[in-house]
């Protein structure tokens, strides 16, 4: 090999090493690979910064502002509360995790599917009085698996076509993938149906002590022309949750304590939360709740520009020792109290009639300049925002999910490609006001798209020396190589790489390699790019494999060897039907 080979293979063993054991951000570890190459006359600046310009990267940056519109409108959380309903049984639980993540995970980011789901099946644990390690594993899983099925299922996926389209003027369609996508669902579903519960351990997740958080009482209405009307606090999803519980339910005049999950919901019912001021936040993320305090609709913000903030009363704030009525809190700062806790205790009756003091804190609702406006000023000792906190806007949610099927039926009809039709929804969703141009930057992930964009410089740098050749010459010259027991072999080193590395740096290092060994045997490449595909994708053995996997750590209260002790049969199970599959769909 030239020195050039050599530097490239150095340069990739060291942004391995450093994936790996290091806590380097990633981008920043594969940035400084790329200029490594580029200094070192390795790659000129055209061929280090072409995967900027890739179309798979450009079609990832759009599918974030699709998925940024379904999760704003609440489309997600009202398709997760439809699909998978309140089983009674652990084995019911399971299928209404596998079945509804892994298809829903086909057509929309993987990680926000988890992020909507993990709250329900929460839920779930405290009702059916289950540990969530049963059942957060297997929604990880699930997730993954469905994004093998399309080709925006996962970013992976985007990722190689975009390599195909640059390097081999092939483009896959939306459902090329369905061959062996389809198949994978249903075998590790029914694997995870029979041996997840066996398997996984019996142990309860880390969750937040609301007795060591400050407690707010948190006051919502039944819309009565909403659609919670009729049904009861289990099936309005209201039973458990995450940062705090339902206390009473005032109807007609009537206070009603220690209500049963069975008590229908009536329109006009105000409903009492105790938890903490993430509880706020949960509770806008269900269609047919408002907040109870009328001045909440008297602010003069625009829906999208609301958020939640906590504020500590300090020795100069003006209504002192007043009522909040009487310090007229709205009109002065344009905020409404929502709650107002008091030695890290909620505070018991009328908000109205509430006097003041030095060291209440606040839960209000404002404009999202709030914090910016006051963190200097003396009113408020602390002033702090909420994380996604603004209000969902459901009346949008229809037309957000119409997008996002209109996007995948004109991609997979072929009408136009899936980066145009990615394109088009993104700028679909900013028009139609499902989310906000301001916003829309904010998920759009610039560290995940770096990553992405410079590890096609790695895999230019083992095409152009022959590194990539020099691996693939190596592997078949094993004697006796078939070219399916090499497409074993690539499945397999792509798998390790998954599990070390990120998914999408696994697949570009791996794409010239496996495109070189096919060469060598002379056969067609596309069954080892497929390979790479589907295994790059497959990571269920570690927790740092697939962001997904990370999501359910604490939640489920996991081990490391937890994700092995499942992960393992299941990639076995994985790679085995998929090596299968392969070559009958794309023979060599």
């Amino acid at each position: 090999m030239t020195w050039q080979a050599v530097y490239a293979l150095v340069s990739v063993a060291a942004v391995l090493g450093a994936l790996a054991f290091t806590r380097i951000a990633a981008d920043v570890i594969v940035m400084a690979a790329l200029a490594a190459l580029l200094v070192a006359g390795i790659l000129t600046p055209g061929e280090a910064l072409a995967g900027f310009a890739n179309p798979g990267v450009m079609t990832i940056a759009s599918l974030y502002v699709v998925a940024a519109g379904l999760k704003e409108t609440g489309a997600i959380k009202w398709l997760a509360m439809r699909v998978l309903g309140q089983p009674g049984t652990i084995g019911l639980a399971l299928l209404r995790v596998l079945l509804p993540a892994s298809s829903l995970s086909a057509f929309m980011n993987n990680t926000t599917v988890v992020a909507m789901f993990i709250p329900a099946i929460q839920d779930w644990a405290a009702r059916l009085k289950l540990p969530p390690s049963k059942l957060l594993l297997p929604l990880s899983y699930a997730a993954i698996l469905g994004g093998t099925c399309t080709l925006i299922g996962t970013s992976t996926n985007l990722v190689i076509d975009g390599l195909l389209q640059t390097q081999k003027d092939i483009h896959l369609s939306m459902f090329a993938l369905a061959w062996v996508g389809v198949p994978l669902v249903a075998a590790g579903a029914l694997f995870l149906y029979l041996f997840a519960d066996r398997l996984l351990p019996n142990r309860q997740g880390v969750l937040e002590q609301l007795e060591l958080a400050r407690e707010y009482a948190v006051e919502v209405l039944v819309d009565p022309s909403g659609p919670l009307v009729g049904k009861t606090i289990a099936d309005a999803g209201l039973r458990s949750l995450a940062h705090g519980y339902l206390a009473d339910i005032e109807r007609k005049g009537r206070l009603l304590t220690a209500v049963p999950p069975e008590t229908e919901l009536l329109q006009g019912d105000v409903l009492v939360f105790i938890g903490a001021p993430e509880c706020a936040r949960e509770l806008r993320e269900f269609n047919g709740l408002k907040p109870a305090g009328g001045d909440v609709h008297k602010l003069d913000i625009a829906h999208h520009h609301r958020c939640l903030v906590e504020a500590v009363i300090g020795p100069d704030f003006a209504g002192l020792n007043q009522t909040v009525k009487e310090s007229r809190f709205r009109s002065r700062y344009q905020a409404v109290i929502l709650s107002i806790s008091r030695d890290g205790r909620r505070l018991p009756g009328k908000l109205g009639s509430i006097q003041l003091q030095v060291g209440d804190t606040l839960l209000m609702e404002t404009a999202q300049d709030f914090v910016d406006q006051y963190r200097y000023r003396k009113d408020f000792l602390l002033v702090s925002a909420l994380n996604d906190s603004t209000p969902p806007n459901f009346r949008k949610a229809p037309w957000a999910l119409g997008v996002l099927g209109a996007m995948v039926v004109a991609s997979a009809s072929g009408l136009v490609s899936i980066l145009e039709a990615a394109l088009v929804a993104g700028g679909m969703m900013l028009t139609l006001r499902c989310v906000p141009a301001s916003k829309a930057r904010r998920y759009i992930d610039l560290s995940v798209l770096v990553v992405i964009a410079a590890s096609f410089a790695l895999g230019a740098a083992l095409t152009k020396t022959g590194a990539a050749a020099a691996i693939a010459e190596t592997i078949t010259m094993i004697d006796g190589l078939s070219p399916w027991l090499a497409l074993v072999l690539i499945y397999l080193l792509t798998v390790i790489f998954t599990e070390l590395i990120t998914n999408n740096a696994a697949a570009v290092l791996m794409f010239p390699i496996a495109v070189a060994v096919a060469d060598g045997l002379g056969v067609d490449f596309m069954p080892f790019v497929i390979a790479v595909t589907i295994a790059a994708s497959a990571s269920f053995m570690t927790p740092l494999g697939y962001q997904t996997n990370l999501m359910v750590l604490g939640p489920g209260g996991y081990r490391f060897t937890d994700y092995l002790r499942v992960g393992a049969p299941l990639s076995l199970l994985v790679c085995a039907i998929a090596v299968t599959i392969i070559p009958q769909v794309w023979p060599f």
